[in-house]
Parts: structure tokens; sequence; C-alpha cells
């Protein structure tokens, strides 16, 4: 990525013109990451003509290696992919998976050039002082930590330049790939999953947006007295630079050996902050990465961090969702039928959703169970989900292929990313009886109402 030329406005002020998602940037984009997926078509094109047990393991690493260059937002997307046990083949889900989220940072005169372009010529003096250094660089932007004069110390997310562009180039590469794999496999039509995924990027690059989703969990979460949000500082906050306050507390990961006691209700805290907002108003936070939790005191609160996915579903999703933890409950395979129909899948046929059953269990186990358990017995955060969608995909390519609906693939990443999550603490809860209290009072009207609420309180309506 290159630097970006200082756009502010003659009089040192913020930019007259926001940035814009212009058709040079999109072509320099789709140039570079061309020529970097070429090597991987070449792969594909070698493999197909001559096979080989190793075709597909070939082709992942290439594809990988290709995405791992060309950075931004299709990298990300990749890193995505790969949390969603059932989208990919599992050679490809391994080498996706090993994509690094951390990316080198800009250097500080880029940053200096950025901020006036955000801020305006005197952005300096509105800090009492400012990190020069990045805390933290990923696929879209970089984080630097700052002090206001007020004391507050800030967190300032600034957006890498060109994004819009990189994005809308991107998401045309991403088609091609997942056109590939659908060539290859057969086993699930992504269609509405691109577009899911395209609505999301767009979204997470609005800081804007993403601060009145900081608003929209403070509100939400309210009650919940263990978990803290960030909040946004609105007068040093733009689209494209987004301040909050410094949260501080542990990775998860530091409490792998912690007593289990408190493992249990770290995972407890856990459930409620994603499941509550879900249940309640239909809302999911949609990156399950554990570096957007932090744990605080010895195991007694949370942090929750990262709010450019948030995906806002309509609530008779919600019902949908329901509705299939009830009908599996009963062993009802018609009104699995219907739930399923509820969650946007269509062209269903009997043996379809036998299948999708397969999966449906796994991931509604734990909360069918009522026992005090782990997520899953035996298996590793890394395999979490992996075994099952090996036999789903394998039977989709006898019976399939199926049209996945979009509001799958935020809701399914999120709860892969959630048990993973259970699974690195060794958590053992009842969680049956959690999910029950969770949905004490349920009704699709009432959080039709909640959610309407929440949304305009926070502006997102």
């Amino acid at each position: 990525m290159s630097d970006m030329s200082d756009t502010s406005g003659p009089s040192g002020g913020p930019p007259s013109d926001p940035e814009r998602n212009r058709l040079t940037g999109r072509l320099t984009r789709t140039a570079k990451v061309g020529a970097n997926l070429s090597g991987a078509g070449l792969t594909f094109a070698a493999q197909s003509l001559f096979g080989g047990d190793q075709g597909d393991e070939k082709i992942a690493k290439a594809l990988a290696a290709a995405l791992g260059k060309s950075k931004g937002p299709l990298m990300k997307v990749a890193q995505m992919l790969s949390t969603v046990p059932d989208l990919l083949p599992e050679k490809y889900a391994a080498e996706f998976a090993q994509l690094q989220a951390e990316a080198p940072a800009m250097g500080w005169p880029f940053v200096r050039r950025r901020m006036r372009a955000e801020l305006g010529g005197d952005w300096q003096g509105r800090f009492a002082d400012f990190g020069h250094e990045a805390s933290h660089a990923a696929s879209l932007g970089q984080v630097h930590a700052a002090t206001l004069h007020d004391g507050r110390k800030v967190a300032c997310k600034l957006q890498y330049p060109d994004m819009a562009s990189a994005v809308e180039s991107d998401v045309g590469q991403l088609k091609t790939v997942l056109g590939l794999f659908k060539r290859m496999d057969g086993s699930i039509d992504p269609t509405a999953m691109v577009e899911e995924i395209t609505d999301r990027l767009r979204e997470e690059l609005d800081y804007a947006r993403e601060a009145k989703h900081m608003e929209l969990y403070a509100r939400m979460l309210a009650e919940k007295d263990f978990v803290q949000v960030p909040e946004p500082v609105e007068e040093l906050s733009t689209p494209r630079l987004l301040t909050m306050t410094w949260l501080t507390g542990q990775r998860l990961t530091a409490f792998e050996d912690a007593p289990q006691e408190t493992r249990n209700h770290i995972a407890e805290m856990l459930f409620w902050t994603w499941w509550g907002p879900m249940n309640t108003y239909a809302v999911i936070h949609g990156d399950p990465h554990l570096g957007n939790y932090q744990v605080t005191g010895e195991g007694t609160g949370l942090n929750l961090l990262d709010f450019g996915c948030i995906r806002v579903f309509p609530p008779v999703f919600v019902e949908g969702v329901v509705d299939l933890y009830r009908a599996l409950q009963k062993e009802d395979f018609d009104a699995t039928y219907a739930a399923y129909e509820k969650w946007g899948f269509d062209g269903l046929s009997k043996e379809l959703v036998e299948v999708l059953n397969i999966w449906a269990r796994f991931i509604y186990g734990p909360l069918l169970d009522d026992r005090v358990r782990s997520v899953a017995d035996g298996v590793t955060s890394g395999e979490y989900g992996r075994k099952e969608a090996f036999a789903v995909r394998k039977l989709l390519k006898e019976k399939g292929p199926v049209k996945i609906p979009r509001e799958f693939v935020f809701m399914d990443r999120a709860a892969i990313g959630l048990g993973a999550a259970y699974l690195r603490l060794g958590a053992e809860l009842n969680y049956c009886r959690l999910f029950e209290e969770s949905l004490e009072g349920f009704s699709v009207e009432a959080v039709a109402k909640r959610q309407a609420d929440a949304l305009k309180a926070a502006g997102l309506n």
C-alpha cells in the first residue's frame, strides 16, 4: 500500500471530499491482486491436467500464498473464510487459517499525513501525547495509543488509504476464488455468501458506523455489569478515524491454566455477551477472534473489542434459530424443515434437510444436553467443527448442492468462534440451562420492538 498524499483543504482543515471508491484505485488494486493470483491459477490448471493425490493441497498453498501477498480486504476475507468450517474444503481452511492477522504497520510519515487529512493541520495539538509506533496493525488499518488533555488514554484506529477501492476490487477477485471452489467441490453454492461478506466489508470501512455499533452494544449489555465496551470520542473521529477509550485487560489464553471455577465463569460471561444480544435484540458480534475479548481482574470481567463486523438480523431469523432448537429437542423433522426455511434456505429436499441436521445437531449439541459438560469432548479448538463439516460436505456432493443463505454466514462463523473459545478455556457448563434462561420471555414481536428501540437510540435506524 502506498502512502496517501496530503488531501487536506487549502486552510489546513479536514478534506472537503471523502475518499471514494475510485476507478483508478480499483484498477490498480485489481492488477496487483490479479498478478498475485495468477500463480495460483497456473497451479490450478496444472493440477487439473495432471491430477495427483496432493492436488488440493498444492492449490490451497498457492492460493494462501497469493492472498497473503495481497494484504488488504482479500486477505481479511481469506481469514474469515477459514473460520467457517463448512464453507471451504479442509486443506483450504487449514492453509487460510495460517494467514497472519498482523500486517506491517505504516510508518510515522504516513500516520502524520493521514491524521492531518482526517483532523486538520493542528491535529497533534488535540492530543497531550500520540504514539508514533502502532500498537496494532491489521489488514485494513492500524491502531495508535494516545492521551487526551483530560488524561484519558485512547486508541486511535486509523484506516489505510484507498480501502474503499480495494474492497470493490477484491470482491471481484473473491468471486473468482469462490467460483474456483464451486467448480472443484460443487457441494455449496456461495453466491449469497459473497453478497453477505461484501456488505459486512463495506460496513467495516465506515468508522462512524462502528462508533454507533459501540453505542448499540453499550445499551444492549448495560445490565451486564461484568462487561465493558469502549466509548467513542466523537470530536476526534471521522468515517476513517475512530478514537475510543482505551481498555486494558489480559488475553483469554492467559487463563487457560486458571482454576476450573475461574475458567467456567469467564465462559459464562462470554455466553451472555454473545447470546444475550442475539436472543434479545437479534444482533451478533460477528468476529470471533480471541483477541476481541479481554479478561479483567482475576477473571471477573470482560472487555469486548472491535465493532466493525456487527450483524443485525431480521427478528424472524432469530425465531428460526429458536425454532430449530425446539425442533431438534423434540426430534420433529417437519419442524426442522420449516426452521431452515425461516433461516433463508430454499429449494430444500428431505435428503438435504437430513444432511443439514447433521451440522445442526453438532452446533446445537451442547444446548440440547441438560448437564454440565464441555462444548465438545475430546476436540481441540483448532479442530472444532472440522469432522462434522467434512461429513456434511461429503454428503452434499452426493445430494446437493445447497445454496447457503447470507444470514447463515456470520451466525455460523461466530458460533464456531465462541465454541473454540470455550474449548481453549476447557470450560464445563450446563449450556442448556444457560440457553433456556436466555430465552425467558422470548417472542419475535418482543425482539422486533427491542431491536427497533436500540437501533434508534444508537442512530442506526
